[in-house]
């Protein structure tokens, strides 16, 4: 199962996300992170947090949804509502959902407020991505409208 963790800039959030899942999915699950319009590179404090959570992100770069290696099965936008934030939307023959959560790389204020704003994203995000993998897939990979309900449900997990 490929699953795409959309966003804008894919420089963030998408990039905490992939680098999440990948770090805790099972084997035959792999996640990919893009932009719908890049920002060419990836936000310092998303490599930081990662690699301060043992989590690797090395071959990770700040890509167009146009040049994907692979073909998404699940696609998840990341988009938050924060200063009218639009979500792209990815046409296809794939199952979508969303988990808005608020870009933590837009936070202005002291060293410690940013600080928070990533970790509270992480959490967030790394809840979300729990209780994906915590489905019973294999149940539901019959049932793409349950499926779509139960990743529609987790998108409201505030952590």
């Amino acid at each position: 199962m490929n699953v795409l963790f959309l966003c804008t800039g894919n420089s963030c959030r998408s990039v905490i996300s992939e680098g999440t899942f990948n770090h805790l999915a099972p084997a035959g699950m792999r996640a990919i992170s893009a932009g719908s319009q890049p920002a060419g590179k990836l936000h310092p404090r998303a490599v930081a947090l990662l690699a301060a959570k043992g989590i690797p992100t090395d071959g990770y770069y700040s890509k167009s949804w146009n040049d994907l290696p692979l073909t998404p099965d699940i696609v998840v936008t990341v988009c938050g509502s924060a200063a009218g934030e639009t979500c792209p939307a990815y046409l296809g023959p794939v199952l979508r959902t969303h988990w808005g959560v608020d870009d933590p790389g837009h936070v202005v204020g002291t060293e410690d407020e940013i600080n928070a704003a990533f970790e509270q994203t992480y959490r967030i995000i790394r809840a979300r991505i729990e209780a994906f993998l915590a489905l019973p897939l294999a149940e539901l990979a019959g049932d793409r409208a349950r499926l779509k309900t139960e990743l529609d449900k987790i998108g409201a997990i505030t952590a």
